[in-house]
């Protein structure tokens, strides 16, 4: 059968990317191998939204970590409600309101908050490790429990961090799975949390994994979002990233991953 198949020049180019080009044809149809491969990451995107995110042996991995957690759940009861209503993954359950409310003390600086999103494999295998690349980066900052959140859109942390009274939320929540990433995870950093603030009012890194922007990169981009928000009190549209002026070495790689204003991504909103 392989007599059958045209060489692509383009396949030496395949080693830089994880994009399917140079895939080649058997006469005018793809190969056997990258149709397979096709519908094995078309079903791994399809199981990923589905997934639930296991809350219990994430919060063991916090605590592991030396990191207090706490656990929410949004309005959405199940996953099929969270994805036909998006709007009650904006906002807590009445008894995780209450229960948020009472555990509230002082003032913290940040609130972390990990969400499953639509991909609950994104938050299970990532947030732990960015929080722990980012943390001793976070010396001076005051930090409120982490909150893991299940059902969650990304305003559902401005409700949190607004019961909590925290200056800054930050969610690392799963993204929206693609054909060739199926755990990206994405942070949505906002000041002054709380509900009705837009998109445009949020900074997003995004694609935070081992094979899209690492765990180190990550954490140096969002502390230095992190510090601007503090010195000019907003983020948003108006706080640029400008971290790889500081950041001694940015691997090739990962030169198309950067932080982005939230309102021109179309994740877990």
């Amino acid at each position: 059968m392989s007599e059958f198949l045209e060489k692509n020049p383009w396949l030496a180019l395949r080693r830089y990317t994880q994009a399917r080009i140079a895939l080649g044809r058997a006469g005018v149809s793809l190969p056997t191998e990258p149709l397979l491969a096709f519908n094995l990451a078309h079903a791994q995107a399809r199981d990923a939204v589905h997934q639930p995110l296991d809350a219990e042996a994430l919060q063991e991995r916090l605590r592991e970590q030396g990191f207090v957690s706490l656990d929410v759940h949004s309005a959405a009861i199940d996953r099929e409600h969270y994805l036909r209503r998006p709007d009650l993954g904006r906002r807590l359950s009445d008894e995780s309101r209450d229960r948020l409310a009472r555990s509230a003390s002082g003032t913290p600086d940040i609130v972390f908050v990990i969400a499953d999103g639509l991909s609950a494999l994104a938050a299970s295998r990532h947030a732990v490790p960015l929080l722990t690349a980012l943390r001793p980066k976070l010396d001076d900052w005051r930090l409120a429990p982490i909150v893991v959140a299940r059902q969650a859109r990304v305003a559902l942390g401005d409700e949190i961090g607004q019961i909590l009274g925290a200056r800054f939320v930050v969610m690392l929540i799963g993204e929206r799975p693609g054909l060739s990433s199926p755990d990206s995870l994405g942070t949505y950093l906002t000041y002054e949390p709380r509900i009705g603030r837009t998109d445009a009012e949020r900074n997003c890194i995004s694609n935070v994994r081992p094979e899209g922007l690492a765990y180190d990169s990550a954490a140096h981009k969002l502390h230095y979002l992190l510090v601007q928000a503090r010195r000019l009190g907003l983020t948003g549209v108006a706080l640029k990233d400008d971290s790889h002026a500081l950041e001694p070495t940015t691997p090739s790689a990962q030169a198309l991953a950067d932080a982005t204003p939230a309102h021109s991504r179309d994740q877990s909103a």
